[in-house]
């Protein structure tokens, strides 16, 4: 499936406001958003494409070769100092990140971000980097598991489910997707919900292996400081763990009178959108501007 990038036109209108200006695209992958932000910058305008993953940094490597304007840097979106040195610019006019899994790391089921396909446990963002969902479910212990499905999973089955899967794991290692789909299913009552019963424990799963809630939480912190005055943050969210984030941050930046906020309320896709692109419908888009005062 290819992946069809989320709010383009909402988040880039709210996004670029100067056309000679810098700009980061933290999350690039494979440059649906970068190659709209493209669109709305001059000859002097230049834009940062930062991501995790190798693979489809490729991607966007070839979708956008040829454009000068153009760098792309593989690494975390929370380490923006880094990136920005390779631009040789100490403020930007804009980031924007966007949080949920590409379409290209969920279909590819070597990947295993899904049990949609039986596959090895891996759910890494970067595949050369920490430890698989397989090495973290030989390891953790009962009581973080579950508190682990709890805060990242949202799962009110958390304590029956990290119980089942340290029992299965005492028979043998829990290495792929099917295997973990088939532990929780089995100990999640039989109706309890409309999703698949691992669907919270496969999400929870991934964050912590990835550590996306401290990354998260690291770029909310240093983004303010790297923008110019007048510079924008864009953020889209799929998740209420990350959403919450998100509004706190910018609530708090805003009484500080770091950050005003452009929108009150997130911004969800439309009618259309969701039905032309069923991934989409928990989006979430939440965009702050830097204020003169905190220059």
């Amino acid at each position: 499936m290819v992946h069809r990038a989320v709010l383009v036109r909402e988040s880039v209108d709210l996004l670029v406001t100067k056309p000679d200006g810098v700009y980061v695209d933290a999350t690039v992958g494979a440059g649906g958003h970068a190659g709209e932000i493209l669109k709305r910058l001059g000859a002097g305008g230049r834009l940062l494409g930062i991501d995790r993953d190798s693979d489809i940094l490729e991607q966007a490597r070839e979708r956008l070769a040829g454009d000068a304007r153009v760098v792309l840097h593989h690494g975390s979106f929370e380490d923006l100092e880094t990136a920005m040195r390779i631009l040789g610019v100490r403020r930007v006019d804009g980031i924007l990140a966007d949080l949920g899994v590409s379409s290209l790391q969920l279909d590819r089921a070597e990947r295993g971000f899904s049990f949609a396909k039986d596959a090895p446990l891996d759910m890494r963002m970067d595949p050369g980097e920490g430890i698989t969902a397989a090495d973290y479910l030989a390891e953790v212990s009962e009581k973080e598991l579950e508190r682990v499905l709890k805060e990242y999973g949202e799962e009110r089955f958390a304590r029956r489910i990290a119980r089942r899967i340290l029992e299965a794991r005492r028979r043998q290692p829990i290495e792929t997707t099917a295997a973990l789909a088939g532990i929780v299913s089995r100990a999640v009552p039989r109706g309890a919900g409309r999703i698949h019963p691992a669907t919270r424990t496969f999400q929870a799963l991934r964050i912590a292996v990835n550590g996306e809630l401290d990354r998260l939480d690291a770029l909310l912190h240093r983004a303010p400081a790297a923008l110019a005055p007048g510079g924008r943050l864009a953020i889209l969210s799929y998740h209420s763990l990350e959403d919450r984030r998100v509004k706190r941050a910018f609530v708090e930046a805003e009484r500080l009178g770091a950050l005003r906020r452009l929108t009150k309320k997130p911004l969800t896709p439309s009618e259309d959108e969701v039905r032309d692109n069923p991934r989409s419908r928990s989006a979430k888009l939440r965009v702050a501007e830097k204020t003169e005062a905190s220059s």
